[in-house]
């Protein structure tokens, strides 16, 4: 997991390519702690501008089950209202926060522009301590400008939608997602580039 500022939060290591990134969720310690609620996310708070009590939520792409913990973007064959595809589009660009982070991490440690050279054991420590340095060196530098994007964010420049694998969703998930599609398209929690 990564926050807004690009910096890891939770690391899991361990888990190989050939496993559906949902599943490797699922059994991973990181996975049980959020579907146990052990990770001290703080409580619902209620959502700028409404009375409107939401909880808080990780990000994640099609490849992940709905859960009311984790918000995941409608399939392309549910988006059948342009609220649905602003809420697809408000999801697309904290992921794009995952994937700048893992581009600084590999631009600052270049092993990971190839396959690490280590046993497997190894490559957890390995990958651990990069993580760890990264955020060390974000906190004492904080010379982040080459981060800030100028381009104004237009809803064509979404991210592709993995298809669906497995996992069906309970109602409260829905309830969740719904409740964000819903905020996202209110004059509270829209914001000016999200219609172009």
């Amino acid at each position: 997991l990564v926050d807004a500022h690009n910096n890891f939060i939770a690391v899991d290591v361990g888990s190989y390519g050939k496993n559906s990134d949902g599943g490797i969720l699922a059994h991973s310690n990181l996975g049980k702690a959020l579907k146990n609620n052990s990770l001290k996310i703080p409580k619902s708070k209620t959502l700028p501008g409404t009375n409107t009590i939401a909880p808080f939520v990780i990000v994640g792409d099609e490849a992940f089950p709905l859960k009311t913990y984790l918000l995941r973007p409608y399939p392309g064959k549910q988006l059948d209202c342009f609220d649905k595809k602003i809420y697809n589009y408000r999801l697309c660009r904290p992921r794009r926060v995952v994937k700048n982070t893992f581009g600084i991490l590999s631009q600052k440690f270049r092993l990971y522009n190839r396959r690490i050279q280590s046993k497997p054991e190894n490559a957890d420590f390995i990958i651990l301590a990069t993580c760890v340095l990264h955020n060390f060196i974000r906190r004492d530098c904080r010379a982040t400008s080459f981060l800030q994007h100028n381009d104004p964010p237009t809803i064509s420049s979404e991210l592709q939608n993995i298809p669906m694998q497995g996992g069906s969703a309970r109602q409260a998930a829905f309830e969740v997602r719904e409740l964000y599609k819903d905020f996202f398209n209110s004059p509270a929690g829209s914001v000016p580039w999200q219609d172009d």
